[in-house]
């Protein structure tokens, strides 16, 4: 690896192969030539002067691109469209006439990025399912495990481990159903000419524009598309990107929320990322386990989340039937977008699949609370015993702010219960409170809100779903 020049972090450190792949050189140029075939069948389809056997040797040289010529060719023709064409053409000399025609440089640029958008949504899918797979079973586990329930950051009712995951889990099932349906809706540019009139075809086609539909039905099909832009300028509108873009900020958003809120756990103890045996947490305190992987997928989130606003700029931007001030950006934007939201939902995988749960302390935590959240209960039996209201009502809120202070003031336990027995008012033993304040009886339905969930909204939108199994993780 060179170490005197700028090397993208996301090709060292954080996306997988398969993503970083997607946006190599290779497949791209790669897709070039077969978009270039295709076109070469279609419009021998439709009665072009184009042969079997120029189609054959395009074919035969369909993987095998002398990237320094065609480097060399750009240096001369400043045009990365142009030198791949010449560096094909000296390929194929029996196709050289026919490779692009009545193409312009769109054709293979958008249809490409379409392509490659179209399967790196596909990955981000496996793997938002294989995070979504993960969370569903963590989720069923501790179901039931009663926690400290939080509104502002401050103590509230308790939840339970498992309602909490099923938090996360049903904002990720959002993104993935905004995902199916951007996905659903990518279809190619097609081949529609400089100002997306298709002159040059219905040139070459002697007007006949039924014979250009069908050329570009016959390319879309090679690549797996049902249909083509109706319309379109030079360019497939730059929406497309946003749209995209959009998805994967929102996945972005959903992951920033959940690597927080683990964040905040780890700090208190209750819950923990996978810690590795010989991690270092701090060059400086030995004892730290800072959350590395967690703040890594919140660094990672804020940068996809602001790329959006790249290609919501660039959408906006375009003059008329199309203007170049979006090339460089979109070649930044889209990709590395794609490829930090890869390194999220690695680091997403990798969390969730070692989540470690510390039940002492998430207990001895909701039990520090647990008495001020108990004392309607207590009032109530209380009342029942033949208590009044009202007398009850103010001296309980007397012993709380009493054991309130003891906490803040003294850092001394929570003793509201034991003061509570003490009083006669209330007539009821340390044993009688103890039964009122079983954490289960506080958390509500939240178990059976997780198993509902579950099996009405997560399994029927998981099954038969492709998971990103098997793939090596950079994390």
């Amino acid at each position: 690896m060179a170490n005197d020049r700028y090397i993208s972090p996301f090709s060292t450190r954080y996306a997988s192969d398969e993503m970083q792949y997607l946006f190599s050189a290779d497949k791209k140029y790669k897709t070039w030539r077969k978009l270039w075939i295709a076109l070469a069948e279609a419009e021998q389809r439709v009665g072009l002067p184009v042969t079997d056997a120029q189609i054959e040797e395009m074919k035969a040289h369909a993987d095998s691109i002398d990237y320094e010529k065609a480097d060399a060719y750009e240096k001369e023709l400043r045009h990365d469209v142009m030198a791949h064409i010449h560096a094909y053409g000296d390929d194929c000399p029996t196709a050289r006439p026919i490779i692009h025609l009545g193409a312009t440089s769109c054709y293979v640029g958008d249809n490409t990025d379409m392509i490659v958008m179209r399967e790196a949504l596909d990955l981000v899918a496996a793997k938002l399912c294989r995070v979504m797979h993960q969370l569903r079973d963590f989720a069923l586990t501790y179901k039931d495990m009663p926690a400290l329930g939080y509104t502002h950051l401050q103590p509230a009712q308790p939840v339970t481990v498992g309602k909490r995951a099923a938090l996360w889990l049903y904002d990720l099932s959002l993104d993935l159903a905004d995902l199916d349906y951007v996905r659903s809706t990518l279809c190619l540019l097609g081949s529609k000419g400089t100002t997306g009139t298709q002159a040059s075809f219905m040139e070459l086609l002697g007007g006949d524009g039924q014979k250009i539909d069908e050329m570009e039905r016959y390319i879309a099909e090679q690549f797996g598309f049902d249909r083509v832009v109706p319309v379109s300028g030079q360019t497939y509108t730059r929406k497309y990107d946003s749209r995209v873009l959009s998805v994967l900020s929102g996945i972005a958003q959903s992951a920033y929320k959940f690597s927080n809120d683990m964040r905040i756990l780890q700090s208190f103890k209750e819950m923990e990322e996978p810690f590795e045996a010989h991690q270092v947490g701090s060059s400086a305190m030995p004892y730290k386990r800072n959350p590395m992987r967690c703040e890594r997928m919140g660094a990672l989130c804020r940068a996809v989340i602001s790329d959006v606003t790249n290609t919501a700029v660039t959408a906006s931007t375009q003059w008329f039937e199309r203007t170049l001030d979006d090339s460089a950006n979109r070649r930044i934007a889209v990709s590395e977008a794609f490829l930090a939201t890869d390194a999220i939902l690695n680091l997403y995988i990798n969390v969730t699949a070692g989540l470690v749960v510390y039940p002492k302390v998430v207990a001895a935590r909701l039990a520090s609370e647990l008495p001020f959240m108990a004392s309607e209960n207590i009032l109530m039996e209380a009342v029942k015993r033949g208590g009044d209201r009202q007398t009850l009502h103010e001296a309980i809120r007397v012993h709380a702010m009493a054991a309130g202070r003891r906490v803040k003031e003294e850092g001394l336990d929570n003793d509201l219960l034991d003061r509570v027995a003490a009083d006669p008012r209330f007539g009821l033993s340390r044993a009688d409170i103890e039964k009122l304040i079983d954490p289960a009886a506080f958390v509500g339905r939240c178990p059976e809100q997780v198993e509902h969930f579950i099996k009405e909204q997560i399994d029927p939108l998981l099954s038969d779903r492709r998971e990103a199994d098997g793939m090596a993780l950079r994390v």
